[in-house]
């Protein structure tokens, strides 16, 4: 009879994982995907409860995690921007700007790399202390290794309560409890309601518009090949799932700058060179998702592109050139450049129906979704 028990128990279990549901401790995240949209992986250590997911959306939104006490995760994850900040470059809490942009939090659980240009940060929980705590660039500006955000907490009603609810097991309130909460909720930010997951997802034939489908046709289609870079459901490079386990991260030299000198792009923005030190890295960066990119202008890792239309100028062209100034050069010729960056031609119909396509990855459920919302002040 246990043995019939612990058997209808792990059939149960395996059930729920394959809804997208999360269940540890007793308590349980559903992620409410649509049929056949992948869950994203779960690291064993860090497992997903309501509790942390709440208190994790708590501290996101919490200006005591900035060292002036004036700025907080969302300050530069705005929701209703796909969780981007409508700047071409990032400002930090010490009024300094970041080389480059903030990116969108959207699917990030599905993500292998978690930056633009630094392949050694592998979890959220690793990733998060990086704004908290670092200082090239200053983001939040809280001083390593952060007991005084550990004191603000243990001081704030009612945070040790939420503390002991999301980790029952170890209530202590620490700078690892505090990522280990923030990662939880940054993975339940899943897009997966835009008209073209209607479309594919559910189903729907008119979700989306004839222009749109044309559009899809010309995105997954050579030579355009945007797909080799923002591929599968979440359009983007390096994808990870429940399923699939860890996936090799994957950087792209698209030949937006092509400088004279030993960089041919300005620093500090030289890619995953920063990290590796190896010539062949210069310029290769993140290729992110596009999903929701109608509201992340401005576009590159630099926000050096204003629109989409320019973006499609600068992939047309296999590469930006830039006629004068400290930037100039044909970023076409660049030596690093990524093969799959060739130009194409396109007639303004077929631009027009490219753009449609991009547009019908914006979920505007998810940009206004409460779950993901300011839950509002704390006492302090």
């Amino acid at each position: 009879m246990k043995r019939r028990l612990a058997a209808w128990a792990g059939l149960v279990a395996l059930a729920l994982t394959a809804c997208g549901v999360v269940r540890a401790g007793g308590e349980a995240w559903s992620f409410d995907l649509p049929r056949g949209f992948p869950a994203p992986r779960v690291p064993a250590d860090n497992p997903l409860t309501a509790p942390k997911v709440d208190l994790g959306r708590r501290l996101f939104y919490d200006s005591r995690l900035s060292g002036n006490l004036r700025q907080s995760c969302a300050t530069c994850h705005v929701q209703a921007l796909a969780f981007t900040d409508g700047r071409g470059r990032a400002i930090g809490s010490t009024g300094e700007t970041h080389p480059r942009g903030s990116m969108s939090l959207v699917n990030i659980a599905y993500a292998s790399a978690l930056t633009w240009g630094n392949p050694s940060i592998h979890t959220l929980e690793e990733q998060a202390k990086a704004p908290m705590l670092g200082t090239t660039p200053v983001e939040l500006g809280l001083a390593a290794p952060g007991d005084e955000l550990v004191g603000r907490l243990r001081a704030a009603s009612p945070y040790p309560s939420l503390f002991a609810a999301a980790f029952p097991d170890d209530p202590a309130i620490t700078i690892d409890r505090v990522t280990q909460a923030l990662a939880s909720f940054e993975r339940t930010i899943v897009s997966s309601r835009s008209p073209y997951d209607r479309y594919h997802f559910g189903g729907v034939d008119d979700a989306i518009s004839p222009a749109a489908k044309r559009g899809e046709v010309l995105f997954f289609s050579r030579p355009l090949s945007c797909f080799q870079c923002h591929g599968g459901f979440n359009f983007s490079g390096g994808v990870e799932t429940e399923r699939s386990g860890p996936r090799p991260a994957e950087f792209h030299n698209t030949g937006l700058y092509n400088l004279a000198g030993p960089w041919s792009y300005p620093p500090p923005n030289t890619g995953i060179f920063e990290v590796t030190r190896d010539p062949k890295d210069i310029g290769r960066f993140k290729a992110p998702t596009l999903r929701n990119i109608a509201v992340t202008a401005p576009y590159m890792h630099d926000g050096s592109i204003a629109t989409l239309e320019g973006v499609i100028d600068h992939y047309a062209a296999g590469g930006r050139t830039l006629l004068e100034g400290p930037l100039a050069g044909v970023g076409r010729d660049n030596p690093n450049k990524s093969e799959t960056i060739r130009g194409f031609v396109l007639t303004p119909a077929q631009r027009a129906d490219l753009i449609e396509f991009l547009n019908s990855l914006t979920d505007t459920a998810l940009l206004t979704d409460p779950r993901f919302s300011d839950p509002g002040p704390l006492r302090r």
